[in-house]
């Protein structure tokens, strides 16, 4: 489960697994010894104030997690084991809000003299806060459905919904009113892996992108991630414009009036007083 203060950890050192990965037929065909390390990152105050199992991680089903998806599943690349089996324990495992895995191959295929090699990966849950808004057709629906998505979806797990909020159209087109909501969820996808899924979503409900801030029978938006500051081609992380937007603004304060935004480091309660809204 997602936490940013719980940061007490749980070490698996030096697991032996016997398993079929590699780029080389004779490394899937005949197998190898690997070794996993992992640190699990969670909350074990609850459990080490109640000393009882049910609070944490138990740590020898972990191990013997690890030891089944290693033998049960192939793959080419360390790189795929560590970002398919780091997945799996997180999705497992929700306790775990974040976790370390490194996959070491002793015997990998070098001809040279060497200990091993190894590859180690950080992955974890994370709290996003996503925009949601329609004015084509059944708006009301549109977003339920995408509720329903975000729900459906394996690695993503919704936690509040805002109520929906009729608004005037933003950016000077001339179209119907919309109906905008806020979600808040947690998902082990990075953000232009979740950009790609919520471009799936907005597809499946006949999303056309013709007109700039024009019509739509769905736009999701990614507002907030984490406390990440983050621009690509595709995507800017805080939205860049929604300071300026009520319809964001007021949705997303009725679900989380305390969030602050991580460049001003404004409260989401603030950017709309700033706004004459509130």
């Amino acid at each position: 489960m997602y936490s940013e203060w719980a940061k007490d950890e749980i070490h698996i050192d030096g697991l032996e697994v016997f398993a079929h990965h590699g780029v080389y037929p004779e490394e899937t065909r005949d197998g190898q010894t690997f070794y996993v390390n992992g640190v699990l990152y969670l909350d074990i105050h609850g459990a080490g104030a109640a000393d009882a199992l049910e609070n944490t991680v138990d740590y020898g089903e972990v191990c013997h997690f690890i030891d089944r998806w290693m033998r049960d599943n192939t793959c080419l690349l360390l790189e795929a084991v560590a970002e398919k089996l780091s997945k799996a324990i997180l999705l497992k495992y929700r306790r775990i809000s974040e976790l370390d895995l490194e996959i070491v191959k002793p015997s990998a295929p070098i001809g040279l003299p060497f200990e091993a090699v190894s590859l180690k990966a950080h992955r974890g849950w994370h709290r996003v806060y996503l925009g949601m808004g329609s004015n084509m057709g059944d708006r009301e629906k549109y977003l339920g459905d995408a509720v329903k998505a975000l729900e459906a979806h394996s690695s993503i797990e919704v936690r509040r919904v805002s109520e929906y909020l009729v608004t005037r159209p933003y950016g000077g087109v001339e179209q119907e009113d919309f109906l905008n909501g806020a979600v808040e969820i947690e998902t082990i996808l990075n953000p232009e892996e979740l950009l790609e899924a919520l471009h799936g979503i907005e597809k499946a409900a006949g999303r056309e992108r013709k007109v700039h801030w024009g019509p739509r029978t769905l736009d999701l938006d990614i507002l907030f991630y984490d406390r990440l500051i983050y621009e690509s081609d595709d995507l800017v992380i805080p939205h860049p414009d929604l300071q300026n937007r009520e319809f964001v603004l007021k949705p997303l304060g009725s679900i989380a009036p305390y969030l602050r935004h991580p460049a001003s480091g404004k409260m989401v309660s603030e950017l709309l007083r700033e706004l004459g809204r509130v």
